[in-house]
């Protein structure tokens, strides 16, 4: 429930417009929803300017449909990470609004007009196998309302290619760089840059890159300033956190 709806049902409680008793059963979701399997933050958009962001893995088809359902009530935009295509087919027969995001696993329940655009955030990505991950970054943070610039195929394996999109990159606000193997782009990236770096480790390599351990403990070694890291594959917390730097800087283009 919103600031407007609440008011509202405050008014006709006033105004003896709504009885008592509706007006609990309107209000019985302050501060959460309990749907027995989950209990839904249903004023998270107030404290936070998001709602509640659905993480699909190790939920059953039905739960994600139920819990979409009920965050849709109240909110356009809601994000379900980590869908895959059945859970995406069952939203959408369902619910009818929405689209997915196949290469991020990433369903938009109720698309609506993103908030107003401010900044730019860009995605670096090292290497194609990385791409999910990127892309879930990069849908996030659009779905927040940011613009997004996407650098892709852009690792320092062929460094001359990230080299020429310097000028570029630089323009961000903040800066998503999403790598796998040694974990190498971060550092790279922000030994050139006077912008923020949200490193996110992927669990691309071979064996000795231990699904991802390899490139997190190379971004978390980095002598590079201006580093922060999410977890392994957490394209996601990337976008989320490039997001709130973007805002706060208030820059529009």
């Amino acid at each position: 429930m919103d600031i407007d709806r609440l008011r509202e049902v405050l008014e006709g409680v006033k105004n003896q417009a709504v009885s008592v008793d509706a007006a609990l059963e309107t209000l019985k979701d302050l501060p959460y929803h309990d749907m027995g399997f989950a209990k839904l933050d249903m004023h998270r958009h107030l404290r936070t300017g998001v709602p509640e962001v659905i993480f699909c893995q190790g939920k059953t088809v039905e739960q994600v449909v139920a819990i979409a359902k009920r965050l849709t009530q109240d909110h356009h935009n809601i994000m379900a990470t980590r869908a895959t295509q059945d859970m995406a087919d069952r939203v959408i027969a369902e619910i009818g609004d929405a689209e997915y995001h196949e290469l991020a696993r990433v369903i938009v329940v109720k698309p609506a007009p993103l908030p107003e655009k401010v900044g730019k955030i860009a995605v670096v990505c090292a290497g194609t196998a990385d791409l999910p991950v990127a892309e879930e970054a990069a849908i996030v943070a659009e779905t927040l309302g940011n613009y997004v610039e996407k650098f892709y195929d852009v690792g320092v394996a062929g460094i001359h290619r990230l080299l020429h999109q310097r000028q570029n990159i630089a323009q961000a606000n903040a800066i998503i760089t999403v790598a796998g193997m040694e974990g190498a782009l971060a550092s790279v990236v922000a030994g050139l840059m006077d912008k923020p770096v949200i490193a996110v480790p992927t669990s691309v390599g071979y064996g000795a890159s231990f699904h991802g351990l390899s490139a997190l403990l190379t971004m978390l070694n980095s002598c590079a300033p201006g580093i922060s890291v999410v977890n392994i594959d957490n394209g996601f917390g990337a976008g989320y956190q490039a997001h709130l730097i973007n805002h706060l800087s208030g820059k529009r283009q």
